[in-house]
């Protein structure tokens, strides 16, 4: 791969049936070995992973793995099956999906031009003074999404979604112009909640059933609920987006994750 990174989500359910039938000394080691598995400064992690407890009934254990291998990714998933607890942690959805920079992030050439559609003119000081500060910021912004830390938000949520191909409203038969600047009133929606919550969309076109996956990360639960209600008013969502199942989940250690979930 080029540039950016592979990335798989992917949630366990606990067999309770499974974790019952092991003898205590089995269950010890097991929960031992998974810890060993998924310590991020072991030998086996990739260079991205998160581990979260999953609210509902879909999943209980969460992660969010990324590399620039996807191998590297596969290999953690099979020691983790090839573990003790290997018939305890029961895979129930998984996603895989690829960073990427998206066709709609403006160049600064056409973030000029939209300045000016807006009724920015070139003399206009502050439109240089916009044009240079975008032009700074612009290769950071392209790092964060092929390359992403994660932010230091307690709460996540993961959502797979498709743009529509529906008669009425085909995202695919609209001219670029047209898809540019609806996801530029979206991405506008979206930087309103800067500091509270942080967004990844990765794409899995060709890799998996939905062409994207987003992942949000927040301070508290009730930013998720604000912002995808917001956005969902925006023209590109209410009339193009497709979405698939939700799940909320909230970050900590391994350790903790095993502990909380009574294994």
């Amino acid at each position: 791969m080029s540039e950016g990174w592979h990335c798989l989500h992917i949630y366990f359910r606990i067999n309770q049936a499974a974790l019952m039938a092991l003898q205590p000394s089995d269950r010890a080691h097991g929960r031992a070995e998974v810890i060993d598995i998924l310590n991020p400064e072991g030998q086996y992690v990739p260079v991205r992973m998160q581990v979260s407890a999953v609210s509902g009934h879909r999943a209980d254990l969460g992660l969010m793995l990324m590399d620039p291998d996807p191998l590297k990714i596969d290999a953690l998933i099979q020691r983790l099956r090839a573990s003790r607890l290997g018939t305890v942690l029961e895979p129930t959805y998984s996603f895989v999906s690829i960073t990427e920079v998206s066709e709609y992030v403006p160049s600064v050439e056409q973030y000029a031009a939209r300045l000016q559609r807006d009724g920015t003119k070139p003399d206009d000081p502050a439109f240089q003074a916009k044009l240079n500060a975008y032009q700074q910021r612009l290769p950071a912004m392209n790092q964060q999404r092929l390359y992403p830390d994660f932010p230091p938000f307690p709460v996540m949520t993961f959502y797979p979604m498709n743009k529509a191909r529906h008669p009425l409203a085909n995202w695919y038969k609209e001219p670029f112009s047209f898809r540019s600047e609806l996801m530029a009133e979206h991405a506008t929606s979206g930087i309103k909640f800067a500091g509270r919550v942080s967004q990844l969309i990765t794409a899995s076109t060709g890799f998996d059933d939905w062409e994207w996956g987003v992942t949000l990360w927040s301070r508290a639960p009730e930013h998720i609920k604000e912002i995808v209600y917001t956005m969902r008013f925006d023209k590109a969502s209410a009339g193009y987006a497709e979405f698939g199942p939700f799940y909320i989940s909230y970050i900590m250690s391994i350790r903790e994750a095993l502990e909380h979930l009574r294994v």
